[in-house]
């Protein structure tokens, strides 16, 4: 599995948890903020915290979020 990584939105700074099937679990600033699944390369979903199913809502932050880890992964 891999190690925990920070990534930079802005002056945002996310920790990055991997888990296990492409997701992640997001701290903001600290906080634990959200868990997210890789969909597809430029689509990534929020997922549940009770059900831990996705939600198929379209969120820029979560996308955002699912880029830079991509951009994280490739190097």
């Amino acid at each position: 599995m891999e190690e925990p990584f920070d990534i930079f939105i802005g002056p945002t700074t996310y920790s990055v948890f991997p888990e296990e099937d492409n997701t992640f679990t997001i701290f903001k600033e600290g906080k634990e903020y959200i868990h997210i699944q890789k969909d597809t390369d430029g689509v990534w979903l929020k997922l549940d915290y009770e059900t831990d199913l996705p939600i198929f809502d379209e969120d820029p932050e979560v996308n955002n979020i699912g880029r830079e880890i991509n951009l994280h992964q490739a190097v």
